[in-house]
């Protein structure tokens, strides 16, 4: 399989006959990046691989829905969001009867997995960023770590542009405010 781009893979998308080869690019194009976000959210590698499969098999389930009205990657990063947000509030209710937080849980499991190699600033970083709210958290990772564009943020989180500035600017006040309070 070579590299196609959107617009070859949404017309393979089309004819059935190559749904199958054109869903496999898909996921073979997109399926890391797509990781890295459903990480910096649930921060846990096992819980993001099974929210990244439960991203494709609801793209696989809709793909004879997808009409090209955005792009592909647009529209698997909603799903992908949808995915983490289903996932993290399914967490946050398996905790309400616990004493701690699924803030402080998804801190314990960062600490614990063995796939985070980050150092003591990287770890510093993540506990800040846990501190936010879930939509500034999905703001700051896309704006921050992936660099996208507020026009395509608006696309995957149905936000205005001008409300995703803010609530970047917020985000990134709060972190720097619990990075320099230590």
């Amino acid at each position: 399989m070579g590299t196609y781009n959107e617009q070859e893979i949404f017309e393979m998308l089309q004819d059935e006959r190559q749904r199958n080869q054109a869903f496999c690019l898909l996921v073979k194009q997109n399926s890391e990046k797509l990781y890295w976000q459903i990480r910096k959210m649930v921060l846990n590698h096992d819980d993001a691989n099974d929210v990244l499969q439960n991203t494709f098999i609801k793209a696989w389930n809709a793909v004879s829905a997808f009409r090209g009205e955005s792009k592909i990657s647009t529209w698997l990063y909603r799903i992908a969001t949808n995915e983490t947000l289903t996932f993290l509030n399914s967490k946050r209710a398996e905790n309400i009867s616990g004493i701690l937080e699924l803030e402080d849980v998804l801190v314990q499991r960062l600490e614990a997995d063995t796939y985070f190699s980050g150092e003591e600033a990287q770890m510093r970083l993540q506990k800040a960023i846990l501190t936010l709210p879930e939509k500034q958290r999905l703001v700051f990772n896309m704006k921050y770590f992936d660099d996208m564009k507020y026009e395509e943020m608006s696309d995957v989180l149905g936000t205005s542009v001008g409300a995703l500035k803010a609530s970047y600017h917020l985000a990134v006040q709060k972190i720097e405010k619990n990075l320099t309070a230590d």
